[in-house]
């Protein structure tokens, strides 16, 4: 019996078709240039009018297309791109002055509250310990073509950062606080990155679509003592933040330096 060369094909969801479809379209069109009309693009992508509406809205609000009333739809100027290896830690601020992108804070909530069961367990302290959650929207551009670019949450000890240590028009990183302190002295980030799917508060503070899927970073920055310094979660929305990681083959006894990628690393 001979055995089928054929590729079992993955289930996609239609929106997830499109949102690939369109993706890979819009990267074969010159800014500027138009899309053919909605009618025979979803006749072209093989989807409905209304997931392929709904799709082009999510891609128009990241700042990819262009909609002109009366007139057709247009592929954008790309936005820039925040591209970072995770060999070295830094803060979205510094990374993005690199590029000459302007960012700032949006919706902002900084409070002193007791840590979450499962805060205190990131952290490694006691239930209901005092912490200083900084929860903020972060945009990109200036108004009114501003857009938001990421949601950013740190947990920290109250022992390493109190709420007055934020002044009242803080508008930085928690993590260039630290590092500015100095105190502790810190080590290293234990990183998981997954994706994530827009909803409820999240979906809202990104203005994306329920059931986007975001880019997220959760972390653990760990002092020179072991000690846990920071609890964070940042989620992206995408095409603006891009990483790579570069590594040692295995099996070699080849010494090997991680090669100096960007001047500042």
């Amino acid at each position: 019996m001979k055995k089928s060369n054929r590729r079992r094909r993955t289930s996609y969801s239609p929106r997830l078709q499109v949102n690939e479809s369109l993706a890979d379209l819009i990267s074969r069109h010159k800014t500027g240039e138009q899309l053919p009309p909605e009618p025979q693009l979803a006749q072209q992508l093989g989807v409905s009018r209304a997931t392929l509406r709904e799709a082009m809205r999510s891609f128009e609000e990241r700042g990819q297309l262009v909609r002109r009333h009366g007139v057709g739809t247009f592929v954008a100027s790309p936005p820039p791109v925040i591209e970072t290896g995770l060999e070295v830690l830094e803060s979205l601020h510094t990374l993005a002055r690199r590029i000459g992108l302007e960012i700032h804070m949006g919706d902002a909530v900084i409070e002193e509250r007791e840590a979450t069961p499962n805060e205190a367990a990131r952290l490694e302290v006691a239930p209901g310990s005092p912490v200083l959650s900084v929860a903020r929207v972060m945009k990109a551009g200036s108004q009114p073509n501003e857009q938001p670019v990421a949601y950013l949450v740190d947990i920290v000890p109250t022992a390493y950062l109190r709420q007055q240590d934020l002044g009242e028009t803080f508008n930085g990183s928690v993590l260039d606080l630290l590092i500015e302190h100095g105190r502790p002295a810190l080590s290293h980030s234990r990183t998981d990155i997954m994706a994530e799917v827009a909803q409820g508060t999240l979906a809202r503070h990104l203005h994306s679509r329920r059931g986007d899927v975001l880019l997220k970073l959760e972390a653990q920055l760990v002092a020179q003592d072991g000690q846990i310094v920071d609890y964070s979660l940042s989620y992206f929305v995408p095409g603006y933040m891009r990483f790579h990681v570069v590594r040692r083959v295995g099996g070699t006894n080849n010494h090997f330096q991680i090669p100096n990628l960007k001047e500042s690393k």
